[in-house]
């Protein structure tokens, strides 16, 4: 029951105008309340969208992480895998060459570098088997390729391969062995590298090396050579064909100019 208050002071007329007024008064308070409910469902909407779709975000990233393989050891290295299936390492500055040498070279191991000044030290983790001539030849085309050969634009060089017992740090009298140099007695085994380099994805990790042994191992992959192009703009292309980090790209390449070999 709605009970009604009539001003007896008042017409009819004047009462029924009061109410009117009153009434459309509070029509448009309905209005303004309707309105501001709408408002703030559309903002919920928007605000569980958005939570929503943040969420997906996050566990898709949750899911990329799970999939990004366990970094092996020798990873903070230069390394690939040969042909033959031979796990091959190198220094990447004076103090990964300190560390490939002394840490990660046993009896049996092949040792390579170049008498280039800063040439990295390579080698080829042999596992007590002896590896081929493919191993050997990809693993001087390493070597030549991460030596200052490469930055200095000479487009060969001559590499030598020497058993692990053939080099240490112990100096001739009067000179002194810096970081990441060695000294090299006995004979040495020459080849001669043309410097260039293939770069794919092997097991959701980018490696660089021979393209014989890229093609072995990658079914996508990229031969760079010595150009005019910065490292970032060439891991760029690169990542278009093998879908990798652009970092991860970058840090496989030799230092200087570089080119997409056509």
């Amino acid at each position: 029951m709605v009970r009604i208050t009539l001003d007896l002071s008042k017409s009819v007329e004047k009462n029924a105008e009061v109410y009117f007024n009153k009434s459309k008064k509070a029509k448009k308070k309905l209005e303004k309340t309707i309105t501001a409910l709408i408002r703030i469902k559309k903002r919920n909407l928007r605000f569980e969208k958005e939570r929503k779709e943040k969420r997906k975000k996050e566990l898709e990233k949750e899911e990329e992480l799970k999939n990004i393989p366990e970094k092996e050891w020798y990873e903070k290295f230069h390394w690939f895998t040969s042909s033959e299936d031979f796990l091959v390492i190198g220094g990447k500055d004076a103090t990964s060459n300190e560390i490939v040498v002394k840490k990660h070279t046993d009896p049996g191991d092949i040792i390579f570098h170049t008498d280039i000044a800063g040439s990295p030290f390579f080698i080829i983790k042999t596992k007590g088997k002896k590896p081929g001539k493919a191993t050997l030849q990809e693993t001087a085309i390493a070597t030549a390729s991460y030596s200052r050969a490469w930055k200095l634009g000479i487009s060969s060089a001559e590499v030598f391969y020497v058993n692990p017992d053939q080099v240490t740090k112990k100096a001739k009298a009067g000179e002194y062995i810096s970081k990441g140099a060695f000294m090299v007695y006995g004979k040495k085994n020459f080849l001669k590298a043309e410097l260039g380099l293939a770069i794919g994805l092997k097991d959701n990790k980018v490696m660089a090396a021979a393209l014989s042994a890229v093609k072995k191992h990658c079914k996508e992959y990229i031969e760079v050579q010595q150009g005019k192009e910065k490292k970032s703009a060439t891991a760029k292309k690169i990542q278009k064909k093998i879908k990798a980090h652009v970092d991860d790209i970058i840090r496989v390449l030799p230092t200087g100019g570089l080119n997409i070999k056509k």
